[in-house]
């Protein structure tokens, strides 16, 4: 949530803030401003509503100022308002600030200096930061600095400018993501890589209880105590095209048809004959473990909840997942024998990273599964495996998502094999996950008057039901989620065997349902449960495998003949599909959802 860009250069820094925050607007934002540092002091713009609105209010002004910083921003404390919006400044205007994350304890900084006699003008916890730099600052903007964030508690990522240093970004960062970049004559950072690729493909991703001087040309990086820091770069390998649209109306229908790519890249290298390759968990003895964790949030729980389905199905191990939100305050037993792994498509989710912490201290042996080099989750795992979705712009997970599930599919198999486990028919598994990418192009070129009916109906509708069974349960819970964030649809998931016990009261004539009936031992029996839906006039549509009976539906969509325990990736590009034409033909911003951010950095 929220995005920062900062720049400290030879050359006017207005260019790369703004096409930085373009860059970042997948992050989700109600407001956005910018703070110049010149000559003659500070210059301060900020707008309520979308990017384009701040710089409609610049236009044809002169701006050569040639450092300064920007930010957007995702109301938490206070509404969205331009009183409420960053950049923050101090009351002599000398020092401005922006900040990504909240700080916990801001009521009691903000009593102690309203009682010195600060005077506050946002109802934002961010604002205590600009004042409590103006308390400490003496001359050494750095020692204010360390001052400053010594009593922040919660998590921050803040970028500072003042009128004594024109040329100077000072920023720090706890638990909030910040990525440093340079040129001959510049130096700049962003809350997130795109924003750089434009200027810079060496970056450093910096760590917690960091601080770092921008200049231009140069980066100086300390700890909190002041003691230096050598920065770690890194080399992104994607481009800034890898960001644009590539022909689609939106990001969203891009990444959806990229999905046999990155399913193909996400897999490379992992299998080999009956092998599944994964050197990096070599270090886990799974016969020692006694409960493994799968631990996540929206979407990416979803993935984790397809993982826990394999494993319990696989290892006689116990076997949970948990939303990272409930995680760290659920008393779950914790310690070396508990392995925890923690799924997060940017992996800089707050709460997946306050559940890992939470773990570290047990001493159990942490797993990450991130999109995202070099990020949070990454560093602080014991072990990092890679999705290859490359940035996925759109706020709704595609490509992120799929790519999770098959690459969580080849680990859990991997942890069966570290077990010793007897994995029933585990030939074709590992034949039908090795051809994933074929069965997800299969689904994106299937045109179907079936989705487009079932859009359709949805157009006017305000509610739809989704169900399924076991592994259905799963894609059925993704599909509702989806169709939600993106159509403004209100969408329920149950299980099919549960309808009978209260939520068949909701279903009557015209009512909209999805119906999944994929996985063999039980489809019989879910189509049984849709046919009671039917009875009360429900429009059903059936999605099923190839050679399923399904007499008496007039709406069926078949996916491929893929092993039962795969099916959950095509039929959630057929749900993929349904919810986006589905918000397109009620004309909604797919790319930005409202009220939804791309990387949630606060819980």
């Amino acid at each position: 949530m929220c995005g920062i860009t900062a720049f400290a250069g030879t050359t006017p820094a207005l260019p790369f803030l703004m096409q930085g925050l373009e860059k970042l607007e997948y992050r989700g934002y109600d407001s956005a401003g910018v703070t110049l540092v010149g000559s003659q002091g500070l210059t301060t713009v900020k707008a309520r509503g979308r990017l384009a609105t701040l710089k409609a209010s610049m236009e044809g002004g002169c701006w050569p100022q040639t450092a300064g910083i920007g930010h957007t921003r995702w109301a938490t404390h206070g509404i969205p308002s331009n009183l409420n919006s960053h950049p923050h400044t101090n009351e002599t205007e000398t020092i401005a600030i922006v900040h990504n994350g909240i700080i916990e304890n801001h009521q009691a900084i903000r009593s102690f200096l309203e009682d010195t006699g600060y005077r506050f003008h946002s109802q934002t916890d961010s604002e205590v930061i600009v004042h409590m730099l103006d308390y400490y600052y003496k001359g050494d903007m750095l020692e204010a600095i360390r001052n400053t964030v010594r009593y922040l508690e919660g998590s921050f990522a803040l970028c500072v400018v003042c009128t004594d240093f024109p040329d100077t970004v000072y920023t720090a960062r706890k638990d909030s993501p910040m990525v440093l970049g340079k040129s001959a004559d510049a130096a700049f950072c962003a809350s997130d890589i795109p924003a750089l690729l434009e200027y810079t493909r060496e970056i450093v991703a910096m760590e917690d209880r960091q601080i770092a001087v921008l200049q231009p040309g140069e980066i100086q990086l300390y700890d909190f105590d002041g003691r230096p820091a050598n920065p770690v770069w890194m080399t992104v390998e994607y481009d800034v095209q890898a960001a644009q649209k590539g022909g689609y109306d939106t990001f969203m229908e891009k990444e959806m048809h990229e999905q046999p790519y990155v399913l193909s890249e996400t897999l490379r290298g992992r299998i080999s004959g009956e092998d599944v390759i994964f050197p990096e968990l070599g270090f886990l003895d799974m016969k020692d473990m006694k409960a493994v964790y799968f631990i996540a949030c929206g979407t990416a729980w979803h993935a984790g909840l397809y993982a826990q389905y394999l494993f319990r199905t696989w290892i006689p191990v116990p076997c949970f997942c948990i939303p990272a939100s409930e995680f760290r305050y659920g008393h779950y037993p914790l310690g070396p024998d508990t392995l925890c792994i923690f799924v997060s498509q940017s992996g800089e989710t707050a709460d997946t990273l306050a559940a890992l912490k939470e773990a570290k201290k047990a001493g159990a042996p942490c797993v990450s599964i991130t999109n995202v080099l070099g990020s949070s989750l990454a560093r602080q795992s014991d072990a990092a495996l890679y999705t290859c979705a490359g940035p996925e712009i759109a706020v709704a997970s595609t490509k992120a998502y799929t790519t999770q599930l098959v690459l969580l599919a080849a680990m859990v198999l991997k942890l069966a094999d570290l077990y010793g486990a007897d994995v029933p028919d585990r030939t074709r598994f590992l034949q039908d996950l090795a051809h994933m990418p074929e069965a997800a192009q299969k689904m994106l070129d299937m045109e179907t008057p079936e989705i487009s009916h079932a859009a359709d109906s949805l157009t006017n509708l305000r509610d739809a039901y989704f169900i399924g069974r076991q592994l259905d349960y799963v894609s059925v819970l993704e599909g509702a989620l989806k169709l939600k964030e993106i159509s403004y649809i209100h969408a329920d998931a149950y299980y099919a065997g549960e309808l009978k016990h209260g939520p068949i009261a909701l279903i009557e004539e015209g009512t909209v349902v999805i119906a999944l009936a994929t996985q063999p031992e039980v489809a019989g029996k879910t189509i049984s449960n849709i046919q009671e839906t039917m009875a009360r006039g429900a429009d059903v549509t059936l999605i099923t495998g190839p050679s399923e009976t399904a007499d008496g539906f007039s709406q069926v969509l078949r996916i491929p003949d893929v092993h039962p325990h795969l099916a959950v990736i095509p039929v959630t590009i057929l749900l993929q599909k349904l919810a986006f034409e589905a918000a397109v033909n009620k004309g909604c911003d797919v790319d930005k959802p409202r009220n939804l951010a791309k990387s949630v950095t606060v819980e």
